[in-house]
């Protein structure tokens, strides 16, 4: 099975002809563990229609749940395109992104907990975090929908910042890979509730060749580390950058890490520190400081991971933590924040969408895994 593409939603968005001959809810068994558990093994599943999550914040077909750690300590799980409904065809109130919060340990028996969602007092409907153009055009660039890369926030000052991607087209005919941003941008809040998208953005160029466009970030002293790869899913290099904390809205003072030649430094244009076919990245510097990073390595068609003492060092040989992940269109694969090294204690957040023999979905929703780095 490839994995899926997006034509689909992006029909919803634009209004037209959603798929037609949906099949009932299946509501996301566990996975076929002979099929690809490796070092991680499936623990539970966090949200559907059938859960609470639709229940109390009408977050029932969602995906991604990026984790980052609030200016509070507790952590913001970042949704993709979510719906009220178990999955996009119908495009049962589109919105994206959406934001839940839990204050639970992944560690625990009971895994992760979503106990209130940000623009919410209470229960109540989960609305979007930023402005989405849902199909219209932004400075020029049609955009379909906004979907999350990754979130930070600075104690300092109780700012949290938002990575996005603005999607241009989910259809890989448009473009190599399977889906295309236009740009990505940043977006802020003061309250942890309300969004603000900047005027900052990272264009994409016009072959969706553009390396730095799904980024993932983590905070260590005074910078701002910054990882980032093509839109897509498509083979290609991970560049990094980094940038003071307090200055990431002033792109000319990002610094890119890079090989003159003899050495590698700060202050260069980026040399790619890896190229694989990345699906989304995630590199989390974990609380025993551990540089740990995930991705889905699609030309093998593994979640992987790696780590380093630091995010300018030498990255491991990759672990495969599932294996065949496009067999159920497993995707995303983000570490908690509050992982460690040592057995079981590595916490990710995996996407799933599969779909009947007749191509209804069958489950659109996230899972928490559990391995060891």
């Amino acid at each position: 099975m490839v994995p899926l593409n997006r034509r689909s939603l992006g029909r919803i968005v634009l209004g037209s002809t959603a798929l037609a001959g949906a099949a009932a809810f299946i509501p996301g068994s566990t996975p076929e563990a002979a099929a690809f558990l490796g070092a991680a093994t499936f623990k539970k599943r966090l949200t559907g229609a059938d859960m609470y999550t639709a229940a109390n914040w009408q977050v029932a077909g969602t995906d991604l749940g990026i984790p980052y750690v609030l200016e509070n300590g507790s952590i913001g799980y970042l949704m993709g395109d979510t719906f009220a409904g178990p999955w996009p065809e119908g495009g049962e109130d589109h919105r994206s992104p959406v934001m839940l919060r839990s204050a639970s340990d992944p560690g625990s028996q009971e895994g992760i907990v979503f106990d209130s969602a940000a623009k919410v007092a209470g229960n109540g409907r989960a609305p979007e975090l930023m402005h989405n153009a849902h199909g219209g055009m932004v400075g020029g660039t049609r955009e379909l929908t906004v979907i999350p890369n990754d979130g930070i926030s600075f104690p300092e000052t109780g700012r949290q910042l938002v990575s996005f991607m603005s999607m241009e087209n989910w259809d890989d005919r448009g473009a190599d890979g399977i889906f295309k941003s236009g740009f990505a941008g940043l977006a802020y809040s003061d309250n942890g509730n309300d969004f603000q998208r900047t005027d900052l953005r990272w264009n994409n160029s016009a072959d969706n060749k553009d390396p730095f466009q799904m980024w993932t970030m983590q905070r260590d002293g005074e910078y701002v580390y910054i990882f980032s790869v093509r839109a897509g899913r498509q083979h290609g290099p991970m560049m990094l950058r980094r940038v003071k904390w307090d200055r990431m809205f002033w792109p000319n003072e990002y610094e890119g890490w890079g090989w003159n030649g003899s050495d590698w430094g700060w202050g260069r244009p980026c040399t790619p520190i890896l190229e694989e076919q990345f699906g989304e990245p995630s590199v989390k510097k974990l609380r025993d400081g551990t540089w740990a990073m995930a991705y889905m390595d699609y030309a093998r068609n593994q979640l992987v991971t790696r780590t380093a003492d630091r995010p300018d060092g030498t990255w491991s040989n990759p672990k495969v933590q599932l294996f065949n992940v496009t067999f159920s269109n497993l995707y995303g694969g983000f570490i908690h924040p509050w992982s460690m090294r040592g057995a079981g204690a590595l916490h990710l957040l995996v996407s799933r969408w599969s779909r009947s023999h007749t191509g209804a979905s069958t489950a659109y929703h996230i899972d928490q895994y559990q391995g060891t780095l």
